[in-house]
């Protein structure tokens, strides 16, 4: 039902650009911020919201299914052990409405690339208030955006919901519930060590910094704002051309064998963010092989970028199959020599 924003082309492009196509397209689209919605509208759906918001934090996930559409519904078991294991950080939280949207999907049949574009955008994208929305394979109908913040004695997070209207009841049509900190650390710290980093000449850390400066104030996947722009497009001035992007693999050389590496990301492991480093095996699943090249790997990785080690307190190499399989072995930095 979702995709991520397409990046390859800058945010400003992309809203121009599509702004002048929408009226050419078989589906029509059409979006409003919570200041142009009736009070009775804006009302019912910021009220299930927070209904929603209050299942999700008591852990009464029978009820959310109960409440959904019949498609995740039917699918429900990811939504579940997101909510199971975001739990801790929902109890005794109080939830805050940030942004609603209405989004009207009109045509006969299911949109294969919906867009969105919700309140003001001026020559540079995104005005503050404003957001873009991109949805795949979006049935006609009346759907919502709720975006909302809570804070607990344990973490804050962002909780946001897509509702679909069925009669006079917003259906859950799909929730995501992401941390607004990572060991204690929030976006704006996280950009500012990637600017350091940048004036030192270490974009490959820099690069690593912006990924996660993005993803803790990016609320949802499919979702395009000012404040995510910006960081894209400072985060290009600090792209590594050896580093795998946009579905392409770099090769990474170590004793006379080739590596593909798929992907290079950081992510969260018990209290430390660590990078994860994906690559391509033939099969995933013989362990002894996949443990002895993961070791391979991330001494390679090390050798060609030296500067991680300042910045990572540990690797995460992932030997994947085309099936998907995936063989993981993590290892603190000290320990890779």
């Amino acid at each position: 039902m979702t995709r991520a924003p397409r990046h390859q082309i800058p945010a400003s492009w992309v809203a121009l650009v599509l702004l002048s196509l929408l009226g050419w397209s078989a589906h029509a689209q059409s979006c409003q911020t919570s200041s142009d919605m009736d009070e009775a509208t804006r009302s019912a759906i910021s009220t299930a919201a927070q209904r929603y918001f209050t299942m999700a934090a008591g852990g009464d996930t029978a009820s959310l299914r109960q409440n959904a559409i019949p498609s995740l519904a039917g699918d429900f078991s990811g939504t579940e052990g997101l909510v199971k294991a975001r739990q801790p950080d929902l109890v005794g939280a109080q939830a805050t409405v940030k942004s609603l949207f209405l989004l009207d999907e009109q045509g006969v049949a299911p949109d294969p690339n919906a867009e969105f574009f919700c309140g003001v955008f001026g020559k540079n994208g995104p005005t503050p208030t404003a957001a873009k929305f991109y949805l795949n394979d979006l049935p006609p109908g009346k759907y919502a955006i709720a975006l909302m913040s809570s804070a607990s004695p344990k973490a804050q997070v962002n909780f946001s919901l897509i509702l679909q209207q069925e009669g006079a009841e917003w259906k859950l049509g799909n929730l995501f519930i992401k941390p607004m900190q990572i060991a204690g650390h929030d976006s704006d710290w996280f950009a500012a060590q990637a600017r350091q980093y940048k004036a030192k000449g270490q974009i490959h850390n820099a690069s690593l910094y912006y990924q996660e400066a993005r993803n803790l104030i990016t609320p949802m996947p499919f979702i395009g704002t000012s404040a995510t722009d910006k960081l894209y497009d400072e985060a290009e001035t600090a792209h590594p051309e050896d580093f795998p992007s946009d579905g392409k693999t770099v090769d990474l050389v170590d004793k006379g064998a080739t590596y593909k590496i798929s992907e290079i990301y950081p992510a969260l492991f018990g209290n430390d963010l660590d990078v994860v480093v994906k690559y391509q095996v033939p099969d995933a699943t013989n362990a002894n092989e996949c443990f002895q090249s993961n070791m391979a790997i991330m001494k390679a990785l090390l050798a060609k970028y030296p500067e991680l080690r300042e910045a990572f307190p540990g690797i995460d190499a992932r030997a994947v199959d085309a099936n998907g399989r995936n063989y993981g072995t993590l290892m603190p930095m000290k320990d890779i020599k």
